[in-house]
């Protein structure tokens, strides 16, 4: 491979990345256990990082947990891009007033992917203000990557695959992609891949020690990652892991040990064509 793609990589205003730290050191309510992150480094040292290690291209995924901060972290984000040509234009958006407005101009501003966070933002992605905005996102085949897996701690109301079920039923054809491969709700979020061609799974942080203590993938679903090689893109969520970088690859290449065996060209595939093909 010319190296790897990672369509889940967090970057944020520097005070903001350290208040998102000091969240993760807490081990709140919405983390649920310890998690200590391992690179803690300025941002000009995550991007050299990122680099060195092969990345070619990455995101600087963003998200707010009240109404008021998505445009101004996607300003940050798109300026982050036009620094570092390497870095994916990427933006967010949350259900309030001006989000069809936000989004559309994000998009004429270049950006190629998105990022919602229903559990940390604490919505349904169906609330009727963000109907438009899908359609919009659909129509213009951006990805956005979507949290709204009960992992790690659910929030009710919030977090469900029936809430995506609810988005895609409308938009058939939205690029989305569920982060953590939908975790703990596996089954489910492939259940809806197979239904819909367009929609994507990321495998961030499962498959890795830490991911298996808590919310372990079931190996009777890993044929269901062979029929969907075409829709499994590298996620790593970048630097917030408890756990070096290297890590998320080795619990990929694990994978060929077991039955059925995901072979090289699924690797391949997972890790550098078909992120390539969403943001590269």
């Amino acid at each position: 491979m010319p190296g790897l793609v990672d369509i889940h990589t967090h970057f944020l205003p520097d005070r903001m990345m350290r208040r998102v730290w000091a969240h993760f050191d807490e081990a709140g309510p919405l983390i649920g256990r310890p998690w200590p992150i391992t690179y803690r480094g300025d941002e000009a040292n995550r991007l050299a990082h990122l680099r060195q290690m092969g990345i070619r291209r990455f995101t600087a995924l963003t998200y707010a947990h009240r109404p008021g901060m998505a445009a101004d972290l996607t300003d940050f984000a798109l300026d982050l891009a036009a620094a570092e040509p390497d870095c994916v234009p990427s933006a967010t958006f949350f259900p309030e007033d001006g989000v069809l407005d936000q989004v559309r101009s994000a998009l004429e501003r270049g950006a190629r992917v998105f990022k919602v966070h229903a559990q940390v933002g604490g919505f349904d992605l169906r609330e009727p203000v963000l109907d438009p905005v899908w359609g919009l996102l659909a129509d213009a085949a951006v990805p956005v990557v979507v949290h709204v897996g009960s992992g790690p701690v659910p929030r009710a109301g919030f977090t469900g695959p029936d809430k995506l079920e609810g988005v895609m039923r409308r938009h058939p054809n939205l690029t989305a992609v569920v982060a953590h491969l939908g975790a703990p709700e596996y089954a489910e979020f492939l259940d809806l891949a197979q239904s819909y061609p367009r929609l994507h799974v990321d495998t961030t942080m499962v498959f890795t020690d830490f991911f298996e203590a808590g919310a372990p993938f079931p190996s009777a679903l890993l044929p269901r990652l062979v029929e969907l090689a075409d829709r499994v893109v590298l996620g790593s969520d970048f630097p917030n892991i408890p756990y070096n970088y290297a890590h998320q690859l080795e619990a990929l290449e694990r994978l060929r040990d077991k039955e059925p065996r995901l072979d090289d060209d699924w690797l391949r595939a997972v890790c550098w064509s078909n992120g390539h093909r969403l943001i590269g």
